[in-house]
């Protein structure tokens, strides 16, 4: 039986939040730490100063295994990665493809526009890069990673008509 329209749009505004939440919470993690290790907090001297997109780079991995668990376990918990190792295997894939699409805006700025002020850093990776690759995770993820089971598949055979054999027995 197919799933009505209504049905369907639930389904995806309702796996969209979930996506949407996770990352929320990966962002926080992405953003946080990229900062503090390309620009310092407070009186902490920054680790990676002068190297974004090694900071770049650094925090997402980290966000990524947050992300991972989150889209695993609550996201797409009810889909199949098949196996383990396929599943995360893809995930990483998938996530080193939207890694290098969030860091192409920063290596513009910072490189080619020598604009390195801490809020160009932010705007051009955390603002656009992350939602460029957002939008690149949301269908990977969905299509390629976390892929919804299909049905079985229904095999339907027609048989012939039962040939009458002649009987011999007369």
């Amino acid at each position: 039986m197919k799933e009505s329209f209504s049905a369907r749009m639930r389904r995806l505004a309702a796996e969209a939040f979930k996506f949407l939440t996770v990352g929320g919470l990966g962002y926080i993690v992405d953003v946080g730490l990229s900062n503090v290790l390309a620009y310092g907090v407070g009186s902490m001297p920054a680790l990676l100063e002068g190297s974004p997109i090694k900071s770049k780079i650094v925090s997402t991995i980290i966000s990524m295994i947050v992300v991972w668990l989150g889209n695993r376990l609550w996201t797409y918990g009810d889909r199949t990665t098949g196996s383990n190792l396929r599943g995360v295997s893809l995930f990483v894939a998938v996530n080193m493809a939207g890694m290098i699409i969030t860091v192409i805006p920063l290596g513009v700025t910072w490189y080619l526009l020598d604009m390195r002020d801490q809020l160009t850093y932010n705007i051009s990776t955390n603002i656009i890069g992350v939602g460029l690759a957002m939008i690149f995770r949301f269908y990977a993820y969905r299509t390629w990673v976390f892929k919804e089971a299909s049905p079985d598949a229904e095999v339907v055979v027609e048989m012939d008509e039962p040939s009458t054999v002649p009987d011999d027995r007369k």
